[in-house]
């Protein structure tokens, strides 16, 4: 999809734009919070490439999208993407309509199923690593509000946001290794407890082992749509 334009035929042209109109669609992925949400995401997102193609596959579709009563109470609502998508899917010709998408998509050499399946991969386990980690954020963020004076001290945040970041990277297989490394070095004893026998002088983020653990948890953020900083506001 990066290829010039002027190199490119004309359906590779045709997909391109098709694509590059429906991005916003399918950067909602960062929005969803289940597999069921993350599902409407690419099947809408199928839907809008399908309508800016101009498939004759579409028209069904969209005959069964507008005709459906729940389509037209939705409108203006937050339910109004949901329901067109539910709507769509409910057409006996919905899985015939996303094998012609797959197959113009194959066609200029886009594998539509591996760019989705690299975006919900990363989604899910973002989130599953999010909600693991998300008792020890909390214990750690209500430590540092009742610090003395209410404002807890930026080195303190540091310190607080470097045990949550490890405790998210237990849930991301991908930093087994670095973790196994982080622990050794701090002397944990039990690695789903690390508050347990805490050391604070060895917990130090200029420490070689603690870079690409610091790095990895970041990229498993991005690879879900988020990011350190705005996980830890939540």
């Amino acid at each position: 999809l990066k290829i010039a334009m002027d190199k490119l035929t004309p359906d590779e042209i045709a997909f391109t734009n098709a694509f590059n109109a429906q991005r916003i669609t399918l950067a909602g992925f960062a929005n969803c919070s289940s597999k069921e949400e993350l599902h409407i995401v690419r099947d809408g997102f199928y839907l809008g490439l399908a309508s800016d193609l101009r498939l004759e596959e579409y028209e069904p579709i969209r005959e069964a999208v507008v005709t459906d009563s729940s389509v037209a109470e939705a409108v203006r609502s937050e339910n109004s993407f949901r329901r067109t998508v539910e709507a769509a899917r409910k057409s006996k010709q919905w899985n015939h309509l996303i094998k012609v998408v797959k197959a113009m998509a194959a066609s200029v050499g886009s594998d539509l199923d591996e760019i989705w399946m690299t975006l919900e991969k990363g989604r899910l386990e973002w989130l599953a690593a999010a909600s693991a980690a998300h008792g020890i954020k909390v214990m750690l963020k209500t430590a540092l509000a009742n610090q003395c004076g209410g404002g807890a001290m930026e080195g303190d945040v540091s310190d607080a946001m470097m045990m949550w970041m490890y405790a998210l990277s237990l849930s991301i297989p991908s930093l087994e290794k670095e973790g196994e490394a982080w622990r050794k070095l701090v002397q944990m004893s039990d690695k789903s407890r690390p508050l347990v026998g805490y050391k604070a002088e060895l917990w130090d983020c200029r420490k070689n082992e603690w870079a690409p653990l610091d790095r990895g948890v970041q990229a498993a953020a991005e690879r879900g749509g988020s990011s350190i900083d705005e996980a830890w506001r939540l």
